[in-house]
Order: structure tokens, then sequence, then C-alpha cells
């Protein structure tokens, strides 16, 4: 397959990231690295999510936290950002209201997704960027009809940074306005465009669990979307799909990272890694990099904190 028939795919991950993990980069490493290896897709980025404040689970920290120590564990990564959006709403957003927010902003700003780029997005508007103008993004000046595979990969990447915040100061972080004028958007017809859902197998198995998640939503995040899973724990995969009749249904669309099944990755949480911090065990190195360790640190997150 050429470049321009695979399916370029977009990894988002949500969660509450209460703290980020190595695990958690190393899921997104994995499920490129499988996707890759499938000769069907070409994996362009990948999006950290975190969860609003008003989820409500207990010890979860403070979105401002949160989002800087997702930060500094990508900012060696240059393919995984980190995206506000979520925690910037005015409450708590489902896992498939995210999925289409960035669906629908990615079909404004890149074209790549069949459908009337000039639609105007259906998810709340953020706020507009601070000290920018507002400007198109891409215009049909100087480029030709028909983009070869490398100047559509560049386009999509190029948009993708600057959709996901691509290194902000933590202090502050830029947006794109979707209420900006975009001008005359590129239509990337050449290309499939996908976003996929990335999660562990924990996620998977909560699908099984009966009014948990609303089954409306379920059915547009697997069958719309789609599902990339990296297992945890040597979950049995097989086994959690057949307990849903909507993951039966559209079992196909689930795509089940299959590398090495004792990876020492696959045992790393976040609560493994609250309990290290709050017994002042020495293996959180090994559950969190550095410059998240230090930022917790100084700032006395989770150490007295339960949960």
């Amino acid at each position: 397959m050429t470049e321009t028939t695979k399916t370029h795919v977009i990894l988002l991950a949500c969660g509450s990231f209460n703290p980020i993990t190595k695990g958690h980069i190393q899921m997104f490493e994995r499920a490129r690295d499988y996707l890759h290896k499938t000769g069907r897709f070409i994996v362009i980025g990948g999006i950290v999510s975190p969860v609003h404040d008003s989820y409500g689970k207990q010890g979860l920290v403070s979105s401002r936290h949160r989002l800087i120590m997702c930060q500094l564990a990508v900012q060696n990564s240059d393919w995984i950002r980190v995206d506000p959006w979520e925690c910037y709403q005015d409450t708590w957003q489902t896992t498939c209201s995210v999925l289409e927010h960035h669906r629908d902003l990615m079909k404004r700003v890149t074209g790549c997704i069949l459908s009337n780029v000039n639609t105007p997005s259906m998810t709340p508007v953020i706020g507009q960027p601070q000290n920018e103008t507002s400007q198109p993004i891409y215009q049909n000046s100087n480029v030709p009809t028909k983009p070869t595979a490398a100047k559509i990969l560049g386009k999509v990447g190029e948009s993708l940074s600057r959709i996901c915040c691509a290194r902000p100061p933590v202090e502050r972080f830029t947006f794109v306005d979707e209420n900006a004028n975009l001008g005359t958007v590129m239509r990337y017809e050449e290309i499939e465009l996908r976003i996929l859902l990335l999660c562990g197998s924990d996620l998977l198995e909560s699908f099984c669990i009966p009014g948990l998640w609303n089954e409306a939503d379920m059915e547009v995040i697997v069958g719309d979307f789609g599902i990339v899973v990296v297992p945890r724990d040597a979950a049995d995969t097989d086994r959690i799909m057949n307990h849903s009749s909507i993951l039966r249904k559209y079992k196909n669309n689930i795509m089940v990272v299959k590398d090495d099944v004792n990876h020492p990755m696959s045992v790393v949480s976040s609560t493994k890694s609250r309990l290290a911090l709050q017994h002042g065990d020495g293996h959180v190195v090994d559950y969190l990099s550095q410059p998240v360790i230090d930022y917790i640190l100084q700032s006395q997150l989770y150490i007295n904190t339960s949960g």
C-alpha cells in the first residue's frame, strides 16, 4: 500500500492522568508500532486529553496540575501532544463528546475527513488565543491541486501540532479558535484520516458493566470511530469483547495491540504511582518520568492524598 492509500490515524487517549505515567506514554508508542506493522495505517499524531475536574474521582488533583504534568511527560515526544479542551469546558465531557470535538476540529482545519469542511463545529467553543490574530491556516495559493503524499502528511502534521497546543509555556495554553476565519481550507480527499480512541483493556472491560456507559455513546465510539486497545495485566480481550453485544457487533473496529504480553509497562498505573509517592517508595522512578516526579514533589501533590 502507498502512503496515500493507507489510513492515517490520530490516537486520542482520554483519562484522569492522575498522574500521567510512563505506561501512558508507552501505550501510545506500542499502539503506533503495532498499527504501523499491520501495513494498513500511518499514525501521524497522538493526543492526551485529561478529564475535567468535575469528573469527581476521589483524589483527582486540579486539571491545572494534571495538564502541566502531561506537558512535562510528552515534552520530548515529536508526535504526542496534550490538549486542554476537555479540562477547560464548563463541566465534564463524555468520551464520545471529546472524540466528536476533535473530529469536527480536524474537519475544519484539514478537510481530510470526507465531509463539508465549512460546516460549523457542533462542539462548545473554546477561548480566543491570547495575543494572536486569527488567520487562515491553509489556503489554496501556491498549493498543487493534487498534493503529494509528503505534502499531505506535512500539512496534517502541521495542523495537528497547532490544534494540540504543541509546546506551550506551562502557565499558558493556546488554542485554535473554532470561530476564527480559517480561509479556504484545502481538501485532501486522497487520504483517509481517522481518530481512534486509545485505551487500556480496563476501559474496554468497563463497556461490559451494565448502566455505566450510554449505549448510544458506545455505538458512536466503537462503531463510528474505533478503538485501539493496549492490554494490561495480561487481560483476555477476547473474553471481554464476548461479554458485550456492541463490542461483538463492531469487533472489526477494535484493534488489540498484540506485542509482548509481559511488557513491563503493562502493569504500571496511576494508582501504583500515587501509592509509591505516599509511601516514599523508590520504585516511583519506574512509573513516572523525572520531570513529573520533580513537579509532584515541588507542588506537594499526592503525598497526603488517599486513593
